[in-house]
């Protein structure tokens, strides 16, 4: 295994326990605003992942980059969804004054 592949995996494992300790430490009624946060940094993967896959060349590449896609679209329209129900809670009923 060369050099490069080896600070690749050490740095995804670092950022996966990082990502892990931050997220556990935010409290439940933080989550859906940060969601809707988040939204934008999964936009960027989405965007990164369709700007990648026109020079991909490989299997191995073009199918990662289309898991990368297809996650990057479900997490954006989840979050928008949840957004949207949570701003819901917060609309006024028609006929209550």
């Amino acid at each position: 295994m060369n050099a490069a592949l080896m600070a690749e995996i050490w740095v995804f494992a670092l950022a996966v326990f990082v990502g892990f300790e931050v997220i556990s430490k935010v409290p439940n009624t933080l989550h859906t605003p940060l969601m809707s946060g988040t939204n934008a940094i999964h936009g960027i993967v989405l965007l990164g992942g369709l700007y990648l896959i026109g020079p991909a060349d490989g299997f191995l590449n073009e199918l990662l980059l289309v898991i990368a896609i297809a996650f990057g679209t479900i997490n954006v329209v989840g979050g928008f969804l949840v957004t949207d129900r949570m701003l819901e809670m917060f609309r006024q009923k028609p006929g209550r004054d």
